[in-house]
């Protein structure tokens, strides 16, 4: 049976405490970075949190929408008029359902990389301070679209449970294994030892072109992509195999980082 919501009307009622000042999000007084529930905006993004391995904690959304939903027994539902909701979220919501959940710890980071079968094609996404939620959450839906099977981060990266990188993905992140590489860019050498061929992108013109790698001779490829604007430190890219740029029209130096990042999982699907 669909669940049947417990209407809220005020604001402050702790049953929805989750949601309360999304604005602040991990920036609240006392809570540390990557810490507290994931948050889920949007019934398709909802939809993919139920069909992840992460706990749902409650559900909150305008009337309607939540008793839509196919929510497992014992799901705390509720829901109430978009201005209580406004109130409590401290926006107005368009999505018109949220949920929160238990946060997961990253994946170790060997598992990761070996994969349920280690000698299985692989395709990993390793960022470095990429430090833009949105960046970070638009990545993760392209990479798992384009057969991308995990990111590796390094300890500059956002997390990428934060809420705007999961409204970003569309929920997609939720179904995204992720581990840290905390020895950067030293850690780089782990994924040749697995295996792996690592392509750093970069628009430098002494650059291969992307074209030129052949993914059917390189099973596994780790994707190597910085920040928006500086993008790969030096470092990084030394400690590639592979320095790869993408063939561009004259006088267009460089794309946004999550275009860059769609084009390289294209290629080396």
């Amino acid at each position: 049976m669909p669940a049947v919501p417990t209407l809220i009307t005020d604001p402050e009622d702790d049953r929805v405490a989750d949601f309360r000042d999304l604005k602040a999000g991990d920036r609240r007084p006392g809570t540390e970075r990557g810490t507290g529930p994931v948050i889920v905006e949007g019934v398709p993004a909802v939809e993919r949190l139920l069909a992840s391995p992460y706990r749902v904690r409650a559900v909150l959304g305008v009337p309607g929408r939540v008793a839509a939903l196919d929510l497992p027994e014992g799901v705390p539902a509720y829901e109430a008029d978009k201005w209580v909701l406004s109130d409590v979220i401290g926006f107005r919501l368009t999505r018109g359902v949220l949920a929160s959940a238990d946060r997961r710890p990253p994946e170790d980071l060997d598992a990761l990389l070996a994969g349920p079968d280690p000698a299985a094609p692989r395709r990993l996404a390793v960022l470095e301070a990429l430090n833009d939620a949105e960046n970070l959450g638009s990545i993760a839906r392209s990479a798992v679209a384009l057969g991308v099977d995990g990111l590796l981060l390094d300890p500059r990266c956002a997390d990428p449970l934060y809420r705007r990188s999961v409204r970003v993905s569309m929920g997609h992140v939720l179904a995204l294994p992720f581990a840290v590489l905390p020895d950067w860019p030293d850690g780089v050498a782990r994924l040749h030892d697995a295996g792996y061929l690592s392509v750093a992108l970069t628009p430098a013109p002494d650059a291969v072109e992307l074209n030129e790698i052949d993914p059917r001779t390189h099973p596994r490829t780790a994707v190597l992509l910085g920040a928006e604007g500086p993008g790969l430190t030096p470092e990084a890219q030394r400690a590639a195999r592979v320095r790869a740029r993408i063939p561009m029209r004259a006088g267009v130096d460089s794309l946004g980082v999550a275009a860059a990042a769609a084009v390289a999982f294209a290629a080396l699907r």
